[in-house]
């Protein structure tokens, strides 16, 4: 068992929007989009209302964003700076996320969606420090068929590999050994 996460394109766009407004206004925003999106489906669980999943999370969508759209027109009042200058992108994109978490909460369960959720933070927080680096800058831009050549090499080698994992080596150590 490796770091799972929401797929591949969520990771990388939420390391985007990381380097985009940073990763503490980032983090702070996702989880009061989190939070927000459980309450009110908990609230639509207590005052009994049946919704089709479509209708339901349009719902829920939209209160995540009325919420957002609120603290953002908040953040000139409370002086952060930081929050006030953050776009729309990367709020969407944690929207996106929101929506993923609520999605995996309502098909499996909330542990798995916090797990998976979890996850995915730290697949962003590793791309996001990948993406801020200077040398990774530089190499990019300079040698860019390389960079693209050997990304692909990468996940073709790592896609014919069907051994264990990291994790299960680490897991099954004591059996190795033995």
């Amino acid at each position: 068992m490796g770091i799972r996460g929401f797929g591949i394109f969520l990771p990388a766009a939420l390391a985007v929007t990381f380097v985009a407004i940073g990763p503490v206004v980032g983090i702070g925003l996702f989880l009061v989009i989190v939070a927000i999106s459980i309450f009110v489906r908990f609230s639509l669980r207590r005052l009994k209302i049946k919704l089709q999943y479509l209708p339901r999370m349009a719902l829920l969508l939209w209160w995540v964003a009325v919420s957002v759209l609120g603290i953002l027109f908040l953040a000139p009042v409370i002086n952060n700076s930081s929050l006030s200058n953050v776009s729309i992108f990367p709020v969407l994109v944690l929207i996106l996320l929101a929506e993923d978490f609520s999605r995996v909460q309502l098909g499996k369960s909330a542990k798995i969606a916090v797990n998976l959720t979890t996850e995915t933070l730290i697949l962003a927080l590793v791309s996001f420090i990948f993406l801020t680096l200077k040398p990774v800058h530089e190499f990019a831009l300079l040698n860019p068929e390389i960079l693209l050549g050997s990304i692909f090499v990468f996940n073709f080698l790592l896609g014919k590999y069907a051994g264990l994992r990291l994790m299960e080596l680490w897991k099954f150590r004591k059996i190795i050994s033995s």
